[in-house]
């Protein structure tokens, strides 16, 4: 009977972690494609939800990287505009399967903050792959001036910073319309002023960052997928969660290894245990 105990005990504490383990991932992955329903968001049932689920989506996560280049290049493009990405360095490219050449061909197509070694002014150059991101505007005074007072926030942890990142990421890029009349008489604030535009994914319902992809079309991609505003929209969370987390595949794969070697240990242990213990007699 203790013997009996013992072994249910085991398997309850093993299921536990397990249990504990998948919950985990997926929550620090972020991938639940609903938003949080607030006061503020009453109105909404449910988010925008891409059509599938991502490659990192899940306990056996991976990297598209076909995606994740498509959605560099949406970035490059079209976010990098208004959005820095000081996290991340050009050599980091080198992860989404682009060659030595293309990371430098790449870096060196981006302007980068330097100094003339003539003068000591500073001055500007092609980057290089040790170079991280550059901000598209020299300070925040410049930044608020060119955004109606709204500074554009660097992109780099913006999956990490938003509950649900990726489904918020893409949300917001594809949830901009007029509020309707309910809305509007429900919550008046809702009716966007001069320089805003009315989004429900947004924490206040009006931003002032015009709608970023606007026609299907607007991102030519290298690998001819065709880039209708969903698909760009799809591509770019993902690649935004890959520079929030570059590491996250390569850690549930470890946690799974990990988990691996507790199971045999502890299988171990108990066969163990039963070795030592095998000539004990039992006292009644």
């Amino acid at each position: 009977m203790i013997r009996l105990v013992g072994i249910l005990v085991g398997l309850g504490f093993t299921f536990v972690v397990l249990l504990a383990f998948g919950s985990g991932a997926l929550t620090v992955m972020g991938q639940g494609y609903f938003v949080e329903e607030t006061a503020e968001h009453a109105f909404h049932e449910e988010a925008h939800m891409p059509a599938e689920g991502y490659s990192f989506d899940g306990l056996m996560p991976s990297w598209d990287l076909a995606q994740l280049q498509r959605g560099y290049q949406v970035y490059k493009e079209v976010c990098s505009a208004c959005h820095g990405l000081n996290q991340i360095a050009f050599r980091n490219l080198d992860e989404l399967g682009y060659t030595e050449a293309e990371v430098k061909a790449e870096a060196a197509n981006w302007v980068v903050p330097g100094i003339n070694q003539d003068t000591g002014e500073a001055t500007t150059r092609p980057g290089l792959p040790t170079d991280y991101f550059p901000d598209p505007y020299a300070n925040d005074i410049m930044a608020a001036a060119a955004n109606n007072n709204a500074i554009p926030p660097d992109l780099s942890l913006m999956t990490k910073a938003r509950h649900n990142g990726t489904a918020y990421v893409y949300s917001l890029l594809t949830g901009y319309q007029e509020p309707s009349a309910e809305l509007a008489e429900r919550f008046p604030d809702s009716v966007p002023g001069p320089g805003l535009y009315h989004n429900p994914y947004f924490a206040n319902l009006n931003l002032a960052m015009a709608p970023p992809l606007t026609t299907d079309g607007q991102v030519t991609y290298a690998d001819g997928t065709e880039a209708t505003v969903d698909q760009m929209a799809t591509d770019v969370a993902a690649f935004l969660t890959w520079t929030a987390e570059p590491s996250l595949v390569d850690r549930v794969r470890l946690g799974w290894i990990v988990m691996g070697f507790l199971i045999f240990a502890t299988i171990l242990a108990w066969l163990a245990k039963k070795q030592v213990w095998a000539k004990a007699k039992r006292k009644d």
